[in-house]
């Protein structure tokens, strides 16, 4: 099916200004997504602007507004097949003709809502429940979990989903009004006597307090009246959990381990790890997700997947100097159809549906995790085994090799505003490179004995 865009003037809600707001209108297999531009205009302005003549101040507006459509039209040709995540990563994030600091996609099909939902029903058995009413929590739960999936983020889809299952549990489908700072804190016993984690409970509950601030927002409810959140009302727990990094004499021996010849996966999930130690500790997700056009050169940039979508600022984007081990790896692995669309492993492939692509990164991480805990075994690490320990131990390794607590927030690609304000430009290459050495500091030392015994 074809896409099809045009630039519109969306005249539902006037502005301060008089004015409304002009927005890009992108249409794909009856879905429609609208991208708000810098441009604000009358009604007046905005008919004038197919005329012949028209005003030295209107006359540059028409001109970028056919250039952002001319340019519009080129990205989707390039987008085979095409998906609104790829787009707005490509074309709208970072575009200075589009506003960003509030950027909200919009989400609107005609005739009602068409997307078909059928195959989250097992995943996400909210879909088949009794609809609620506006106002109660199943509702906003419902009306969000849907967005999420048509973003694409069904790992968040099925956090809220568990985040409302655990709050039917307690004490039912309730209306907003009824969660009070009373309610939240006899919810965080009952989970406590549970033994449910304060990790755990922060994850039931941060989607809640999103959902609050939606249904503010909509008009549901009214924030003076029964917000339960913030200072000297309820405040979410946090937990400050160790966690328990490698030694760097043990990814040695993760290394240097010569896996079992018949085994293949063995020597694949150790590669997979490793690929996620040297690149800043990069999530499973995104080392599915990297493409070849990601890679310039010796460096390879990207976005977070869990950050590229944020509603709050532009994400910044993570370069990695590529090791001679990542190369390696690439060359063993990754796929030999170079072009710059095509995936760098085999992981994932064109023309998947959101929810595969969860399901194909979730066997992804099982694989490397399952065959790593038989290797941590084999090599007598009595420690974690999993993906996220190569991220924790590459950030510990970073941290004790000299590098600023900046560095790896940057490194790590933390979305927290308060903590990465613009890290990504103060770092040179040659910095880059220098510490991603640092991650194989061993290697040396090895060779040195070696000669040593020559």
């Amino acid at each position: 099916m074809s896409t099809t865009i045009s630039i519109i003037l969306d005249t539902r809600r006037m502005k301060k200004t008089d004015k409304y707001p002009v927005k890009l209108r992108v249409t794909f297999q009856r879905v429609t997504e609208y991208y708000q531009t810098i441009f604000d205009l009358a009604k007046e302005e905005w008919e004038k602007l197919p005329a012949s003549r028209i005003s030295n101040e209107l006359q540059p507006i028409r001109d970028k507004l056919k250039d952002i459509e001319r340019k519009t039209e080129n990205a989707v040709k390039e987008l085979t097949p095409f998906n609104f995540a790829e787009f707005e990563k490509d074309f709208i994030r970072g575009n200075t003709n589009f506003r960003q600091r509030n950027f909200k996609t919009e989400v609107i099909t005609p005739n009602g809502d068409e997307f078909d939902y059928s195959p989250f029903y097992k995943k996400i058995p909210l879909f088949i429940e009794t609809a609620g009413k506006p106002g109660l929590i199943s509702y906003s739960y419902l009306k969000y979990i849907k967005q999420l999936i048509r973003e694409g983020r069904i790992s968040s889809a099925i956090n809220y989903h568990c985040s409302y299952v655990s709050l039917r549990k307690f004490r039912g489908d309730v209306p907003f009004f009824v969660i009070t700072t009373t309610y939240l804190k006899e919810y965080e016993n009952w989970l406590k006597n549970q033994d449910i984690s304060k990790t755990t409970i922060g994850i039931y509950l941060r989607p809640l307090r999103a959902l609050f601030n939606e249904a503010i927002e909509d008009g549901i409810i009214k924030r003076e009246k029964c917000y339960p959140f913030g200072k000297r009302k309820y405040r979410i727990p946090t937990s400050k959990n160790v966690k328990k990094a490698l030694e760097l004499s043990e990814v040695e021996k993760i290394y240097f381990y010569e896996c079992n010849p018949e085994l293949m996966g063995e020597q694949q999930a150790k590669d997979y790890w490793l690929f996620s130690y040297f690149g800043n500790g990069m999530n499973p997700k995104d080392i599915a997700s990297l493409k070849h056009k990601n890679i310039d050169g010796d460096y390879l940039t990207f976005e977070r997947s869990k950050t590229e979508r944020s509603l709050r600022s532009d994400p910044k984007p993570i370069t990695i100097f590529l090791t001679d081990d990542m190369k390696k790896i690439i060359e063993r692995r990754g796929n030999k159809n170079k072009a710059p669309n095509n995936y760098l492993f085999p992981i994932l492939e064109h023309g998947l549906s959101p929810l595969r692509q969860y399901e194909l990164v979730q066997n992804f991480v099982g694989f490397i995790n399952d065959w790593m805990k038989r290797i941590f075994k084999n090599l007598g690490i009595d420690k974690k085994w999993t993906t996220y320990v190569a991220r924790h131990t590459f950030s510990t390794v970073m941290k004790r090799s000299g590098a600023s607590t900046e560095f790896i927030q940057e490194a790590l690609g933390h979305s927290d505003l308060k903590t990465t304000e613009n890290y990504l430009d103060s770092f040179d290459k040659d910095v880059k490179k220098e510490f991603a050495q640092r991650l194989t500091s061993f290697k040396k030392e090895r060779l040195l004995q070696a000669d040593l015994m020559e």
